[in-house]
């Protein structure tokens, strides 16, 4: 997960900054994501509706939806952020690293980073997102949606390190799946037996040293 906070979307260089419409866009769509939380936070997932979202922020519903398609979309804005910090620390991972390796430490670092409150990430955020997945199975099938469509996005940066051809080499593909099990099969573990296995960090970080040992185990072999 990476070197430049989420939240911040800085612009790049020697282009200009935001002009006062955009600003106050991003300003509204801010407010409803911290309204949203609040609320979430408050009443759980399932229980907050759209339109105590938009109150919260003095808009309306139809303001809203020009922003999001849904609340669980406005839900899954962090797991969004976290996705590009992901992509952006992965790039910049030593390009001697084993790519299994580079994607354990990286993945690894945005969890720790969003559980510790660095890189612009709010922890309480975090939080409430873990506990709404294990609470809406419909969110929790919203972030399986999400993870799904980035994984083609993960498999195209994961090509490029490796200086493979997405198109005519499985290895990339695979690697890349491999990896968003890991991380989705270390969420589920995580949530459902923390005592057991420490924090989602600490998880994931034993879940990609499996994938990156290898998973051909001999039979009756202990971790």
């Amino acid at each position: 997960m990476t070197a430049t906070a989420p939240e911040a979307h800085p612009s790049c260089p020697g282009t200009p900054p935001p002009g006062r419409r955009e600003r106050k866009k991003q300003r509204t769509r801010e407010a409803l994501v911290n309204a949203a939380f609040t609320l979430f936070a408050e009443k759980g997932f399932d229980a907050t509706t759209v339109e105590e979202i938009a109150d919260a922020v003095d808009v309306s519903s139809r303001t809203f939806f020009r922003y999001f398609a849904s609340k669980e979309d406005v839900a899954l804005t962090f797991q969004e952020e976290q996705t590009r910090a992901v992509m952006t620390a992965l790039a910049g991972r030593p390009a001697h690293e084993p790519i299994m390796t580079a994607l354990r430490r990286t993945v690894v670092e945005i969890a720790g980073a969003c559980e510790r409150g660095e890189l612009g990430f709010k922890p309480e955020r975090f939080q409430c997102l873990l506990s709404m997945m294990a609470d809406s199975p419909t969110l929790m099938a919203g972030s399986l949606e999400h993870a799904q469509r980035k994984q083609q996005l993960l498999t195209e940066v994961i090509a490029e390190r490796m200086g493979l051809d997405v198109e005519s080499d499985l290895r990339p593909h695979v690697i890349a799946a491999a990896a968003t099990c890991g991380f989705q099969a270390a969420a589920d573990v995580s949530r459902r037996h923390e005592a057991a296995f420490g924090s989602l960090s600490e998880t994931i970080d034993q879940a990609f040293a499996i994938l990156e040992s290898g998973l051909n185990i001999p039979p009756g072999e202990s971790a």
